[in-house]
């Protein structure tokens, strides 16, 4: 293991990722989403067989034994993405990054409800608390509380808001998908399932043939996607899941400086607040859950003896 390798890689995909973000919201006001999941899926591909080739993994990228694991896989995340590029279209960039933070808050909810996981009161609590903070957020757009929302914002919340549940179901299935398939086969079958899913929108919403500068956005945009991916499958051969985990949130600090700097995003206190409860309470299910994974590898060992 080395640790400090993996959080580097860890860091750079969530630098990336942010970035990718932000091209694909400034390329929005002039192409629709499930174009610009084309984009990002398709310019993708190229980086990811220039490293499954590296790796000599090329084979293994393109083996599968679950099909239809990976159809769905793609569909629910093809459709995750095309409500996340819609969100960013219509929220601030750090607002639409807060409200992905549910996705791993509803990833316990559903593993409890769909997957039998045991899930005790402490983990409850803080899922509860994290998901207080997901409201605290979500409160000006969908609320009058703050006075009458902005139409065109309380649908980008609810799509932030959907996309995240997608997300958290996509998390669910590619833990029963590592039992059988690759990590390279995955993460290869993704981005061409989403390449297909971004073509056929072509035949529910016209396209548009975008300006220079925006296709360069898009397609940079597919690159550094590809890197971001490339980034985050190679940092847990460095590193366990448990440490690199709160790093995750890391993507709040670049994309408050993205959104103020570039688009003029100036963060609300509602936002922050919620923000804060919500990261606040993610770390504490991380720090948890590899807690009690220390403590079953240690009554494992001990079994051993």
């Amino acid at each position: 293991m080395q640790p400090f390798r993996g959080i580097g890689l860890k860091l750079a995909s969530v630098i990336c990722f942010v970035i990718m973000a932000a091209l694909v919201k400034a390329a929005s006001d002039e192409v629709p989403a499930g174009e610009a999941v084309f984009f990002r899926s398709f310019f993708a591909l190229p980086i990811i067989f220039i490293w499954l080739a590296g790796r000599g993994e090329f084979r293994a990228g393109l083996r599968v034994k679950s099909p239809m694991g990976h159809l769905w896989r793609g569909l629910i995340g093809a459709s995750a993405m095309f409500l996340n590029f819609m969100a960013l279209a219509l929220l601030p960039l750090p607002e639409a990054t807060v409200i992905g933070y549910a996705s791993p808050l509803l990833l316990v909810i559903f593993a409890a409800m769909f997957a039998g996981e045991d899930v005790r009161l402490f983990r409850f609590t803080a899922v509860f608390a994290g998901l207080i903070g997901v409201t605290i957020v979500l409160a000006p757009r969908m609320t009058v509380l703050h006075g009458a929302p902005d139409p065109k914002e309380q649908l980008g919340a609810m799509m932030a808001l959907g996309g995240a549940c997608l997300a958290a179901i996509v998390q669910l299935h590619v833990r029963n998908m590592v039992r059988t398939e690759s990590t390279t086969s995955i993460v290869f079958w993704f981005s061409m399932s989403c390449t297909f899913a971004g073509l056929l929108t072509l035949f529910v919403t016209p396209w548009v043939m975008p300006s220079g500068k925006v296709l360069v956005f898009l397609i940079l945009g597919g690159l550094i996607g590809g890197v971001a991916q490339v980034f985050l499958t190679s940092c847990y051969r460095y590193a366990d899941a448990s440490l690199l985990a709160p790093f995750d949130y890391a993507s709040m600090i670049f994309a408050l400086g993205i959104g103020y700097a570039v688009f003029g995003d100036v963060p609300t206190k509602p936002m922050l607040l919620g923000a804060s409860i919500v990261i606040a309470a993610g770390i504490v299910i991380i720090l948890r859950e590899r807690a009690l994974g220390v403590s079953a590898a240690k009554r494992k060992k001990a079994d051993a003896l």
